[in-house]
């Protein structure tokens, strides 16, 4: 979802989903340097949609339901980590790869 080669068209793709849902405020608050902002999965399945929200359930074999309220209390810290300097990258975060590989190594910090 957040990789270059997404669907979503990466970190900017996405931010402006939620721009278009009335959120940006929200998804801005990640990027940026202050507070994470809060976001229900109610709000994320509307951002993302019901196709990305059953795919993204099947692959966790949970109802879409509980991916989104899942996926929405990780979102917000995940971005926020990838994003350290308080603003996206103009050329993204990367291919899937690259994100694997930085969320790895967030991980090893842990």
């Amino acid at each position: 979802m957040l990789s270059n080669d997404s669907p979503h068209g990466g970190l900017g793709g996405l931010l402006q989903k939620f721009q278009q849902a009335g959120l940006g405020d929200v998804a801005g608050s990640w990027v940026g340097s202050g507070q994470n902002q809060p976001i229900s999965g109610e709000q994320l399945s509307q951002v993302l949609g019901p196709d990305t929200m059953s795919g993204l359930a099947e692959k966790l074999g949970v109802a879409p339901g509980e991916a989104a309220g899942q996926l929405s209390n990780i979102l917000p810290g995940l971005i926020d980590h990838l994003t350290p300097q308080g603003q996206a990258p103009e050329q993204g975060l990367g291919n899937a790869g690259d994100l694997m590989g930085m969320l790895g190594g967030l991980l090893n910090k842990r």
